[in-house]
């Protein structure tokens, strides 16, 4: 599919007169657009929600169109909670899923009156005596083994780290259910950006089937299913992206197959799709500020591995267009790299591009989710401001950059002399 930025170099340049590059920018009409396919593909289930993961993309502002748009939150930690708190989540409209969690995550949770998914058999006595036990809990399954899509292995739940075996889910519900809980969620987690239609469908399946045994072994009553996240982005151009409405019509068949024979067709769908609902519609905009011609060509940007880790960390694609050059023929090979002292802060490594000059802006694609939210301060380097555009390209900073203070504000500086 072609990258298309969603911003012109004349928007890039207002923005940069008010928030100097680098700076994430975010496409309010696409999200928006985005939520609402998400909701029709799913809209034969009346109980369907969406929980944006806040681990995403964790800017209240971004919190706030999520709820403005009918979705609730997954959290994972004490201060993603009190994101979504501030941003008006409560109740049911927050899910927690965490691991290994602090006592003190529990009970904020616990306050927020949010559903809590106990990532172990432990928990259940640990978040009973912290909080008590809830008419409606959740718990997280772990099949073990290898998950395979279309004979090409995805990932190995037997070595990850999240959720419960089979066996422990059977004793963790008959412990709850003779302490009172009366509806009970499953969920899991097993792969991440999965560029297939078929992913959903296969862990619905897994999770359906598991769940009708629950039901019927026990006689405790499912009120959902949560799918997770593990939908992603085509970030390479020539990958197709997911259909979500396949998708979506992919569960419903899994759903009226094994739910509906069974009496269970009030088990509500839930799903956790940050990277799907905001990967795209985020981008990482920079400027050229060098280049180097030694044994290859380089052009420097003044953004880092900091503002966007996953080439360094994961050698993982992120498209790149010069912008104003978007029809001019890709005749140089540069890598694009940033100014740590590191050689793997690199944004692109033998790219073809455009001839770049000093002073082009660089838009770098699919940094929506997991782009901002991944970043550091590795060499005193600073989190850059994050820019909402609206649909009428206008445009917010919804977050300024940092300033060398907030690098040393955690320093206590008594019995030094900083001039």
């Amino acid at each position: 599919m072609k990258k298309t930025p969603f911003i012109s170099r004349q928007l890039a340049e207002a923005i940069d007169a008010k928030i100097p590059t680098p700076f994430y920018v975010y496409d309010e009409a696409g999200i928006v657009r985005n939520i609402e396919n998400i909701k029709s593909a799913f809209s034969w289930n009346s109980g369907f929600k969406e929980y944006f993961a806040v681990k995403a993309t964790p800017n209240p502002f971004i919190l706030k169109l999520m709820k403005e748009n009918g979705l609730g939150v997954d959290c994972s930690s004490l201060t993603e909670l009190m994101l979504a708190e501030a941003a008006g989540f409560s109740g049911d409209d927050i899910m927690f899923s965490s691991n290994e969690t602090p006592a003190e995550d529990y009970v904020l949770a616990d306050r927020l009156g949010a559903i809590v998914n106990l990532d172990d058999i432990t928990h259940v006595d640990f978040f009973d005596s912290l909080c008590g036990l809830k008419e409606t809990m959740s718990l997280r399954y772990n099949p073990g083994g290898v998950f395979t899509v279309s004979n090409s292995i995805m990932d190995n739940p037997q070595d990850a780290k999240y959720g419960m075996t089979g066996d422990q889910i059977f004793e963790a519900v008959k412990i709850m259910m003779d302490r009172g809980v009366k509806h009970f969620g499953i969920h899991s987690f097993l792969v991440s950006n999965t560029v297939t239609n078929d992913y959903y469908p296969m862990l619905a399946r897994q999770l359906f089937d598991l769940a009708a045994k629950i039901s019927e072994k026990t006689g405790a009553h499912i009120a959902f299913v949560n799918l997770s996240g593990g939908v992603g982005i085509p970030y390479l151009p020539d990958q197709d992206a997911n259909d979500i409405f396949a998708i979506g019509d992919g569960v419903r068949k899994v759903y009226e197959e094994v739910f509906i024979p069974r009496g269970m067709g009030d088990v509500a769908i839930y799903t956790e799709m940050g990277r799907y609902v905001m990967g795209p519609y985020g981008a990482l905009v920079t400027k050229a500020i060098h280049e180097k011609h030694i044994y290859k060509e380089y052009i420097g940007v003044d953004a880092c591995a900091v503002n966007l880790m996953r080439p360094a960390m994961y050698g993982s694609y992120h498209h790149v267009t010069v912008l104003g050059k978007e029809d001019e023929p890709c005749t140089c090979t540069y890598d694009i790299v940033g100014g740590l002292c590191e050689n793997n802060d690199k944004f692109a490594i033998d790219r073809k591009l455009p001839k770049i000059e000093k002073g082009d802006y660089l838009f770098i694609h699919d940094a929506g989710a997991h782009g901002f939210s991944m970043g550091y301060n590795y060499n005193g380097k600073l989190r850059s401001a994050e820019v909402m555009v609206h649909p009428d390209q206008s445009f917010d900073m919804i977050r300024r950059a940092e300033t060398p203070k907030d690098y040393f504000a955690t320093f206590d500086f008594s019995g030094f002399n900083l001039g």
